[in-house]
């Protein structure tokens, strides 16, 4: 990891820096926490001085750290550190990463260590007679209970979808979770919910200690400075915001002396439903108490399901699965009373609503909100809706006159959208044609910011500007530069007004004074693209005056983080002062 000393003064030169300070910007001056100077080459001996440390850039791009504003910091350590079952073919090679996974954890937290494993996706599995239905219209096979204990020799496994919206148990797991007995694994709802919160509680505190750092180191390597974190009770242990905000941040010259690992940002949202003013300042006032830095209350709130496990809350029928229109998992009066308790205590409100009836419960509720307290009222609160995937016009609406940001998903439609994908098999092809309608949103007003939801989509910001920009749907996309901005300033802006230390719109910026939260990126050529890949003459003339950002065309290869500071610390480093790449750290 990056050696601990930040030094008082950092000189970078030789590249390119995004700054709306000077669209021609090659330099960059930081000082201590904050920026100093950005400019060209040839003006920055007059801005040195003994001692400063001077990087070489080599043509390397310097840009705002990436801000993802949708991530499980926890449940993406275990990923990574745990059972990755994204590249599974099938239910053999899925028992057979549970039995190896099993005697892994045997190995290092004893008999009977849970098994805990992520991103299996029946949809592209081979298919057979039971089970859900794959991605052919036919049955794919799904393990049975007894299978799972048979693979981990008895310890209890608990297995999440790709959309992290139902899941597979084991016996014990099942039974600790208090599930009924039953040969099925597949359980969906509340008895997922349930499901998670008893596998939170099996692992072992160790465990959960190494997945956060392993998220937060990985989150730092992709060039993020800054996570929003979707707490709750399903979604993380208890106690884990605390233990994030202990981990998360740069610290004090002091701690990192004393060993401290310098690590991006946490701020955080907590899945805690209240129905009065005072509830939600209580809520608030103690995970501050805890040193959270917190967002607001909600985040994955969820009013309902996800597409792929059918979960999410729709109008019409799924139209592979007739009679079956997902489910609202919270009332409207639920949303409605959480919604006007936070407004009134001037806290963020956020709310989980992937399908259309989902939003339109969610919207109703602002609308009886404002018509109570006042548009204004709402729309100072900084209030959002997570993932918005089936917004219509009329939600749009509802969202942009009441100031409701949303943090979008790009990476969803990327995996899932598409005339053959998996929202197209759920919903037809013409219902699924009008999910993540990213350029109505943005045309509209709505403040957008990007996440991954990771571990359901990896941590990645270059991936995600590009799936806004090049969307599956023609008309859906939004510019690379609008895409960018959301995965930086977007998500300064929908931190929060709960959050201790500031108000909501700061950060995400590179000039004179801002804080020091930047990435360094080995690129190819700069340019200025638009928000549709059949558009080929995209601009790299400078007569513009805007600042080029990476080729993000179909098949170009995406940047490489070469190293990211959090308020001039760096968390991330494999980069020289000489623009060669640094000596590992440990």
């Amino acid at each position: 990891m990056p050696d601990a000393p930040a030094p008082a003064r950092r000189l970078y030169r030789g590249g390119a820096v995004y700054s709306p300070a000077d669209p021609f910007a090659t330099a960059m001056l930081v000082e201590g926490s904050t920026i100093a100077w950005v400019g060209p080459d040839e003006a920055a001996p007059a801005w040195t001085r003994g001692g400063d440390e001077v990087v070489d850039l080599d043509g390397a791009l310097v840009v705002p750290a990436f801000v993802d504003a949708h991530v499980h910091t926890t449940e993406t350590g275990l990923q990574r550190t745990g059972l990755d079952l994204s590249g599974t073919s099938g239910p053999a090679a899925l028992l057979d990463a549970v039995a190896a996974h099993a005697r892994r954890q045997r190995a290092r937290y004893g008999a009977g260590a849970l098994v805990t494993g992520f991103g299996w996706d029946d949809s592209a599995w081979d298919t057979g007679p039971q089970g859900e239905r794959g991605e052919r219209g036919e049955q794919a096979r799904l393990p049975t209970r007894a299978q799972l204990e048979r693979a981990a020799d008895g310890a209890p496994v608990q297995l999440s979808r790709v959309d992290g919206h139902s899941g597979l148990v084991s016996p014990a797991l099942a039974a600790a979770a208090g599930l009924p007995a039953r040969e099925e694994a597949l359980v969906r709802l509340g008895e997922h919910a349930a499901a998670l919160r008893a596998r939170w509680a099996a692992l072992p505190a160790a465990a959960a200690a190494d997945a956060r750092r392993a998220a937060l180191r990985a989150a730092a390597a992709a060039g993020t400075g800054t996570v929003h974190e979707m707490s709750g009770p399903e979604f993380a242990p208890a106690g884990d915001l605390a233990a994030l905000a202990a981990l998360a941040g740069p610290g004090t010259a002091d701690e990192r002396a004393a060993g401290r690992e310098a690590l991006p940002r946490v701020v955080g949202w907590s899945a805690q439903l209240v129905a009065d003013p005072d509830a939600a300042a209580a809520a608030v006032a103690a995970l501050r108490a805890e040193g959270v830095d917190v967002g607001g209350l909600g985040g994955d709130l969820s009013v309902d399901g996800a597409i792929g496990s059918r979960t999410a809350a729709f109008r019409a029928d799924y139209a592979d699965a007739p009679g079956v229109r997902g489910t609202l998992r919270l009332s409207a009066a639920q949303v409605r009373d959480h919604l006007h308790a936070c407004t009134r205590a001037r806290v963020s409100a956020a709310f989980h609503a992937i399908g259309d009836a989902a939003l339109d419960v969610l919207c109703a509720a602002l609308e009886e909100v404002a018509a109570d307290l006042g548009a204004p009222a709402v729309a100072s609160c900084g209030h959002r809706v997570e993932h918005a995937v089936a917004a219509d016009t009329g939600h749009t609406a509802v969202l942009a006159r009441l100031g409701v940001g949303a943090s979008v998903q790009p990476a969803f439609d990327a995996v899932w959208g598409g005339p053959q994908g998996t929202y197209a098999r759920r919903l037809g092809p013409a219902r699924a044609a009008g999910l993540h309608p990213f350029a109505a949103l943005a045309a509209a007003g709505v403040p957008l910011a990007l996440g991954s939801d990771s571990p359901v989509t990896p941590l990645d910001g270059w991936a995600g500007v590009r799936a806004a920009a090049l969307h599956r749907t023609g008309g859906h996309g939004i510019s690379v530069r609008a895409a960018f901005l959301a995965a930086t300033r977007g998500g300064h802006r929908l931190a929060g007004l709960a959050r201790a230390g500031g108000g909501a719109g700061e950060g995400g910026v590179l000039r004179p004074g801002a804080p020091a939260t930047y990435a360094v990126w080995r690129t190819g050529d700069l340019v200025v693209q638009a928000p549709d890949r059949r558009v080929s003459t995209w601009s790299t003339d400078p007569r513009s005056g805007t600042p080029g950002l990476p080729d993000l065309a179909p098949g170009a290869p995406l940047p490489v983080c070469l190293r990211t500071a959090v308020d001039g610390v760096l968390v991330h480093d494999a980069l020289g002062t000489d623009g060669s790449p640094a000596a590992p750290h440990g």
